[in-house]
């Protein structure tokens, strides 16, 4: 076996004699991080600092910096939306790479806990309903990471599927679905690619909090699967000493300041609390992670060139292998999508057309080199003068950041730090987008405070500004104050990154006349802020409204454009404030008036294009209107060119749903309030009905059933035959272009709804025919082979007895 990027597994009884050379204290003090991100060297053996980076949409590294970039990826349920573990695979090797180019040893990803309900905030950063597609597919992207020496880490072990008190609740869940479902994913992942590390989560389960559950870390992930990585806590989960040591935990994250630092789980061994057979397989783990990472080895020089322009577009590729299409009727003599390369006038709508959310909320957020709109790429596929824009109507919470082109310094805000006298220590300067430094990092010794100035570019009448962040705000706009005070959370929590998560705004509005503008057609803008707390996370941000809008008026403006357009593209959606770590879903309806946005237009245009910018299910009661239905999640870096290429039809979407979408609200099976705690405990009352498994038992149709996608041609499924554990599926190809189909096989017995067994991707050219090996693992007796095209739509049975 081949640790990565050409490395042996590491020798264990170099590694034992290593261990020989540490002392008790030594020892303990490489299980807690030195920092918020790296790990303690011990150079008397040779072991260098690691670094861990969170991860899932990329690998940001270990500074929240928009000028320290890194390529961003489209989300989880989009990249399972490919059923296409090549695809996964792929964006593993891509965050390895980014992983090497950046120094980093730990790669805080794939999050493989489960769609348990569209209700979750953490969906989108998660691959599926289905256990088996969850497994597959983060398998691929672990073998993907470490392909290039670099350690991934599977998380948040385990039946972590709720963000509401997620640092406190207690999952109640019966053995059965524990290891069919929630389990299950993990099992698979450690068996097929041998993650080097794995995250356990903050919640507990039956009782026990996960980084003390000995029964399930020590018992089932160590014992019974014999895995031989680093069981690292979630960041702050780690709650006492000798319960997380016992219990199985590894590495508590993040440093200096632990349960474990400043002596106290050495003083645990030496008083005999903890064994020091305990402490030793510990540290042997983790000198295997470092040897496996390279952490042994010489330093690399970190590449300070930015994100490889090689890689845009493999991610624009893995876009369009994403989008699922949902509806694509005839309008005419012909289906509305794909529209060719000169549609006429089109006229694009919606505020994620400018705006798109091309990522969720929280840690998974890094900052991409940049990020194409689909009102860009729409553009640049039309021609600019094809192309007409309106916002119509508005839906985000917070005020929009100011675009670096209106500022006099087009390179962003300068930022000053301020020491307790307000005197600036240093400067520099920071986009316009929301500022963060986690831990500390990256702020100069002393600071206290901060100061943004930048002179903005406007025009006399009324604006609207926004500060955003906990603590105290002065804002002087042309010279004058036109605010002092405090501004925080509506109410406060101990989650870590609650303020990152859902930062307080105050607006100010402020008329500016002539006398006010300088020469240069600028205002000078001024924000201090002394923030609440410095030690774990400082978010800061400034927004800005010129526009004096009309509701009313932007609307029809909208609507006119519509209607004088050959076709219309309106792009709805959600965005990082309604889709977070850290906060449960209130409804799955679109945020604001959209809902309305889309039916005007569809009844203004019937050659309406919708495209829904989302990463979780939105009920969409307009949805049998469209003539043309795209769902494109969050897309990542090369979104608009992405989709793009998928409206014009230079590319196929090939995405098949991974999760299932409700037609009704009364339909999703863990609806609002089960997926919150009730008394601090959350009951999985479903048991092994989970998504579709759900629809399937109650006989309820969804809006739109798990696997389904439709393509821009057209299958016939010809004949199935089971062989020796594997379904061989022919199919052919119908339609007048080459096209790639998703072959899913379900597996049904007498009593149990059909669950997912395997799937296979296969591509053919207009009229020819394709094989897929789809292999199953059978159950004992009779059953049958499903295989089709959804979970609605099956074409094939076998029936086999095993």
């Amino acid at each position: 076996m081949v640790a990565g990027a050409g490395r042996p597994e590491p020798d264990e009884r170099w590694l034992r004699s290593l261990l020989g050379r540490l002392t008790t204290a030594q020892k303990a003090r490489l299980l807690t991080g030195a920092d918020f991100w790296t790990l303690h060297p011990v150079p008397e053996i040779g072991l260098r600092s690691l670094v861990l980076s969170d991860g899932p949409n990329g690998v940001r590294g270990p500074a929240w910096d928009e000028r320290d970039t890194s390529l961003l990826v489209p989300v989880a349920s989009a990249v399972a939306a490919t059923f296409d573990v090549s695809v996964a695979r792929t964006v593993g090797e891509i965050f390895g790479d980014e992983a090497r180019r950046r120094g980093v040893h730990v790669v805080l990803a794939p999050t493989v806990n489960l769609h348990r309900s569209p209700f979750g905030g953490r969906h989108f950063e998660n691959f599926s309903e289905d256990p088996l597609l969850v497994g597959e597919m983060g398998a691929a992207v672990v073998a993907g990471i470490q392909s290039r020496g670099v350690a991934a880490t599977p998380k948040h072990f385990v039946a972590n599927d709720s963000e509401t008190e997620r640092l406190t609740y207690d999952a109640v869940v019966d053995e059965r679905t524990l290891r069919a479902v929630y389990l299950e994913p993990f099992r698979r992942i450690v068996d097929e690619a041998s993650p080097w590390a794995i995250m356990t989560a903050y919640n507990s389960v039956n009782g026990r909090t996960m980084t003390e559950n000995s029964a399930l870390v020590n018992g089932i992930l160590k014992g019974e699967w014999s895995w031989d990585g680093v069981n690292i806590s979630d960041w702050f989960a780690t709650r006492d000493c000798d319960g997380a040591a016992l219990g199985g935990l590894d590495l508590a994250m993040p440093g200096p300041e632990s349960p474990w630092s400043g002596g106290k789980l050495a003083e645990a061994v030496d008083s005999g609390r903890v064994g020091e057979d305990v402490l030793d397989d510990k540290v042997l783990r983790l000198l295997r992670l470092a040897v496996r990472t390279g952490a042994f080895e010489e330093e690399s020089e970190v590449d300070s060139d930015g994100p490889p322009e090689s890689a845009r577009p493999v991610i624009r590729r893995i876009a369009t292998r994403g989008f699922v299409l949902l509806r694509n009727v005839r309008v005419g003599d012909a289906p509305l999508l794909p529209l060719g390369g000169k549609p006429g006038k089109v006229a694009v709508i919606g505020e994620n057309a400018a705006l798109p959310a091309v990522q969720g909320g929280g840690s998974s957020h890094v900052c991409p080199p940049h990020v194409v709109t689909p009102l860009a790429g729409i553009r640049r596929a039309f021609g600019e003068s094809n192309v007409v824009y309106r916002r119509g109507v508005r839906h985000r919470r917070l005020l929009d950041p100011i675009p670096p082109e209106l500022l006099s310094d087009p390179a962003g805000l300068r930022v000053e730090f301020l020491d307790t006298s307000g005197s600036v220590i240093d400067s520099e300067v920071r986009g316009t987008e929301t500022l963060l430094w986690m831990g500390g990092s990256g702020l100069p010794e002393g600071t206290a405070g901060f100061r943004l100035r930048g002179n903005l570019k406007v025009s006399p009448g009324e604006h609207a500004f926004g500060v955003h962040g906990t603590g105290k705000f002065r804002v002087e706009v042309a010279g004058r104050s036109v605010f002092e005070g405090d501004v925080t959370a509506a109410a406060a929590g101990d989650d870590p990154l609650g303020d990152l998560l859902q930062p307080p705004e105050k607006r100010v509005h402020v008329v500016l006349v002539d006398s006010d503008i300088r020469p240069d057609g600028t205002v000078p803008v001024t924000v201090e802020f002394t923030p609440r707390e410095l030690d774990s996370i400082v978010g800061l941000g400034i927004g800005h409204d010129p526009d004096g809008w009309d509701d009313r008026a932007e609307l029809e403006a909208a609507l006119e454009a519509a209607r004088e357009a050959d076709v219309a593209v309106v792009v709805v959606g959600t965005n990082d404030e309604a889709e977070t770590e850290g906060r449960d879903r209130t409804t799955l309806d679109l945020p604001g008036a959209q809902d309305e946005l889309v039916r005007a237009v569809l009844e203004a245009n019937p050659r309406t294009v919708v495209v829904v910018n989302a990463g979780s299910p939105v009920l969409m009661p307009w949805a049998q209107d469209a003539s043309a239905l795209l769902w494109t999640w969050f897309g990542g870096q090369e979104y608009g060119d992405a989709l793009a290429d998928v409206l014009t039809g230079a590319a196929e979407p090939g995405g098949r749903l991974p999760t299932t979408f409700p037609a009704e609200l009364a339909d999703v099976p863990v609806p609002l309030p089960r997926v919150q705690p009730m008394d601090g405990k959350l009951h999985y009352t479903e048991g092994t009905l989970v998504g579709y498994r759900a629809y399937a038992a109650r006989d309820t149709r969804p809006g739109f059933y798990f696997g389904h996608g439709l393509g821009y041609t057209t299958w016939e499924y010809v004949d199935a035959v089971e062989d020796g554990g594997a379904l061989r599926v022919t199919v052919r190809n119908t339609g007048d272009r080459a096209g790639r189909e998703v072959v899913q096989v379900y597996v049904a017995t007498e009593g149990r709804p059909p669950w997912l067994a395997g799937f296979a991707v296969v591509e053919a050219e207009a009229g020819q025919e394709a094989e897929a090996v789809v292999g199953v693992r059978l159950p004992e007796g009779e059953c049958r082979l499903l295989a089709g095209r959804s979970t609605g739509d099956i074409r094939l049975t076998v029936v086999v007895n095993h």
